[in-house]
Parts: structure tokens; sequence; C-alpha cells
């Protein structure tokens, strides 16, 4: 369930922004002509909020800010409705927001004329919806060279980059087949690698494996993890499965009526909760899993012996059986001898007796 990037990135120095957003407001009604000179005056607090909902607007994004930084996978997640898939259509403007920011690379793309924004999502943007929407007469290697024909891009290189990207994507064999006679696992990859040919800089995904089986689904979030791995992304992923959001992010967002609730590495999300909504997500969360070392690390005392770690984001479990031998707690040190910090076996055993698979594992 763990994805190793999510505990380390907390440890990492600040990261530069690839997209952000900055007080983007999308509202449906009457209230949307009109939204940006009332919010020079009013602030957009939960009386504000809910006089435009009285007054018969519904409001599907609500003065979200938040940054996605180079390299990482940030997931926004929520119930149905919570606005998730709409932040994520204003970031690349299938919707237009009705205020607010979208900056990528500095430049804020609602200021981006038409002929703009269509040139950045051709070469910069990637996008998988939960539809795979392939073309039903187009051949798998059609399929997913058809963006780079719109581009114009010539036969021979289209040809080359299809090629490259079935092999990525594991579709060998299948170049010629018609979406009717794939799996929906394949009829997935091929949108995945279609998304992929045009190689962006920006990748979004919303909700790309909820209409496959639990089996499939789990192989395509393997798949997912794989192909970050080798070509780090920078991803915003929708899901409105906690799970899923813990086992592929670097950091979640967590939305609820329009509204960004809690922003954080996995870790910090289920130790953390801000609101009881939030940790009703966390309720039957594997904290075993989730949290790592260097999750609960403190300040190294010069007291306890020290053991060579090589990943601060190696899972508790794995870190268990050096209490039998130093039950006063353990240094943890990298390999070039430097001190990283120290774990208490109190905290560490505090945090697992609140897993929901504590079942699993035995305090002696």
């Amino acid at each position: 369930m763990y994805s190793p990037g999510a505990a380390s990135t907390a440890l990492q120095t600040p990261r530069r922004a690839k997209i952000s957003c900055r007080n983007l407001w999308k509202v449906y009604g009457p209230g949307a002509a009109n939204l940006t000179t009332r919010l020079r005056d009013v602030p957009a607090g939960d009386s504000f909020i809910q006089g435009l909902r009285d007054a018969g607007n519904v409001i599907a994004a609500a003065d979200v800010s938040f940054d996605v930084h180079v390299g990482e996978i940030f997931v926004i997640m929520g119930l149905s409705g919570s606005g998730k898939s709409t932040v994520v259509r204003c970031l690349s403007r299938l919707v237009e927001p009705d205020h607010g920011q979208v900056i990528l690379d500095g430049e804020d793309l609602l200021q981006a004329s038409r002929k703009q924004l269509v040139d950045i999502r051709r070469h910069k943007m990637g996008m998988v919806f939960q539809s795979f929407g392939l073309l039903p007469h187009l051949t798998v290697a059609e399929n997913i060279g058809f963006p780079l024909r719109l581009q114009g891009v010539s036969n021979r290189v289209r040809s080359a980059r299809v090629h490259e990207v079935i092999e990525l994507v594991g579709l060998e064999g299948r170049e010629h087949a018609y979406p009717s006679e794939l799996s929906g696992g394949q009829q997935q990859r091929v949108g995945i690698a279609r998304s992929l040919a045009v190689e962006p800089q920006l990748w979004f995904l919303d909700e790309p494996f909820s209409a496959l089986d639990p089996l499939i689904r789990k192989q395509m979030q393997n798949e997912f993890l794989r192909l970050q791995t080798m070509l780090r992304k920078t991803i915003v992923f929708i899901t409105h499965d906690f799970l899923e959001a813990l086992r592929l992010a670097d950091r979640i967002a967590i939305m609820k009526d329009g509204r960004i609730i809690q922003v954080g590495s996995p870790s910090e999300i289920v130790l953390r909760p801000l609101s009881d909504y939030v940790r009703k997500f966390t309720a039957d969360v594997p904290l075993s899993h989730v949290v790592s070392a260097g999750d609960l690390l403190e300040p190294y005392d010069g007291a306890l012996p020290a053991i060579e770690l090589d990943d601060l984001a190696t899972p508790l479990l794995e870190i268990l059986g050096h209490f039998a031998t130093n039950p006063q707690g353990i240094g943890l040190k990298n390999a070039a001898g430097e001190m990283l910090g120290q774990l208490r076996p109190a905290r560490v055993f505090e945090v697992l007796a609140q897993s929901a698979d504590k079942d699993k594992w035995e305090l002696n």
C-alpha cells in the first residue's frame, strides 16, 4: 500500500511548483457573474459561501489554493460532488474558473489566449479520464498516435514514438487490435499510452482506474507507480478511494463541498487529521504500512545505539525487530555515517496500536 515517495517528500527541501492554483472559484448560477467584484469587498469565508448557496448557486470550487511540485504525484480526493473533478478541469481550463489564478511555470493560464491554450494542452499536458475515450475505428497504434497526428508530427517520428510508448505500457503484440478486442485493463493502458505519446510535462488523471475490477485496478496502480519511477512526471491524480490515494500519493488534498479541507503527505493526513471529516477517511487505514520511520523521527541525543538505514521511508514494521535488543530505542544513520535522528519504542507502539491492522503484529 505504501508509496516510497510519500514519506520522503516531507523530508526534502522545498521543491519548485510546476502548477499552482490561487483562490480558485467555480460557481454555477447567478453569483458567478459578479464574483470577482464581490470578492474584492467581502471575505471569502463561510458566511459568503452560504450566501451564494442561499441565492441558488452551486459552488463547485471555493477559494481553492495549492501547489503541485515538479515530479510529484499530487492526489486530490473526496466524495462524489466534493469538487475534485471540477478543480482538475479548471487547471487545464476545460472548465473556465470564475475567479483566481492557475499558474503553470510562472505564467497564469487564465490569461492565455485560446490559441496559446490549445498549444499548451497539446505539448505540455496529458489527460486520462475514467472513460477511456478510445476511437473505436482506430487500432491501438492509431489511437496512441492520434494526438501526434494532430500536432503534425511526421509519420516516421510518430511511428517511432508510438512503438516506444506501446513498449513502455506493455502492449506489445496488440498494436493492430481495435478497442473492442481489448480487455478493460488493456484499454486503460491505451489511454495512458496516448496521453504519454506527446511527452507531457504535466499529467492529469481523473479517476482513471475506477471503472476497473479490483484485481485489474491493483495491477494498473502497480503499472502507474512503475511508470512514475521511470518518467518522474508531475501528476495531478483524482480519486474518491482513500486507500488508492495513500498508495499512490506523495501528497494528498482532501476536498469537501468545493473546499480544500487538508493538504499533506499520507502520513500527515493519517497521523494529524485536522477535522472529523478527515478523521473518518483514516479510520480503517493500516497505519503500520503508511507511517514510516522518518515520520516519527526525533533529534538524536547521543545516548542510543545507532543502526544504518538506507531509506527513511522504511515502514515501521521493518523497524520493530531492532527494539528487541535495544528496548530504549535506536538512533538512525545513513550509509555515510551521518546521524538522521532517533526512534523511541513508546511512540512507535503508540502509532501501531491505532492501526486498523494491529492484529497482524504483536507487542512483546
